[in-house]
């Protein structure tokens, strides 16, 4: 894999879009250009894209609280899934919220995607008593 992983630049927005909708994240009540700018006001080092010959190929938007952590928008294209680059972007999401202090991650997936869960499980990820899935990155005791 010769992608980099990197924050999001404002010229990316078109392409991670496009990406959001092929890789089926993309939703009628989510606009996503809304999403992005509101993210661009949060955290914005948080907002990571994937890139290799100057194409957008993955995204993840993370965030921290002071609580949790969250990952969002977890988005490899497809031709290129299953080739490692999801996992490569969660692992410097955990990174950079590691860094900040965050002691757990949390995911959502939505109902049936069976195949989002399994990911998530090869992570180290693991159903909470909530409908999201969670991962302690620091233990607490």
């Amino acid at each position: 894999m010769n992608a980099s992983v990197r924050p999001f630049a404002d010229d990316d927005e078109d392409a991670v879009v496009a990406l959001w909708a092929a890789a089926g994240l993309t939703r009628p009540w989510n606009d996503p250009h809304r999403d992005i700018a509101r993210k661009k006001q949060v955290q914005r080092e948080l907002f990571l894209v994937a890139e290799e010959d100057g194409a957008v190929i993955g995204t993840a938007m993370a965030g921290y609280d002071g609580h949790r952590g969250w990952v969002y928008y977890l988005a490899v294209a497809p031709d290129r899934q299953g080739g490692g680059l999801g996992r490569t972007l969660m692992a410097e999401a955990e990174s950079r919220l590691l860094a900040l202090g965050c002691p757990k991650v949390n995911v959502q997936i939505r109902s049936g995607n069976e195949a989002v869960a399994a990911f998530y499980d090869r992570l180290g990820y693991a159903s909470d008593a909530a409908t999201s899935l969670g991962k302690r990155l620091v233990p607490d005791g």
